[in-house]
């Protein structure tokens, strides 16, 4: 079994380190761009902030620890990590987690679904960053 990665909220943007963001849904794609923002975060000497958006309510308690138990598999010892929960629009909760945490850069996974495809073109037109698209 892998280390439990360190998910305390890190003081990192008072010593003028900015995040690299991940958005993850347990997708295939997600898990790819998980791993591309791991490693860009540890090239470039940031942290990384996991970003989990919902679209509807439900038990958030319950999906928070889902989403933990998903992201113990991953490769992210090193890291100092935050995890960020959010319900509602995706591309407006994005765009504000990224504004909020002052990102460096946006990495999410890219998909065949129109509306993935419609959510980047909307997200790389109001990002205040670079938004990474990986396969």
């Amino acid at each position: 079994m892998r280390e439990q990665p360190d998910l305390r909220h890190p003081a990192l943007v008072a010593c003028g380190r900015h995040p690299i963001m991940a958005v993850y849904d347990g997708s295939a794609t997600s898990k790819h761009a998980l791993a591309y923002a791991a490693g860009l975060a540890r090239r470039s000497d940031r942290w990384l902030v996991i970003l989990r958006i919902w679209r509807i309510g439900g038990g958030q308690a319950g999906r928070i620890r889902r989403l933990r138990t998903e992201l113990a598999e991953s490769d992210l010892g090193g890291l100092d990590i935050e995890i960020i929960s959010r319900l509602g629009d995706p591309v407006r909760e994005l765009i504000t987690a990224t504004a909020e945490r002052r990102a460096d850069a946006i990495v999410l996974g890219a998909s065949r679904r129109l509306s993935r495809a419609l959510l980047t073109a909307r997200l790389m037109r109001e990002a205040a960053c670079p938004t990474v698209i990986v396969p």
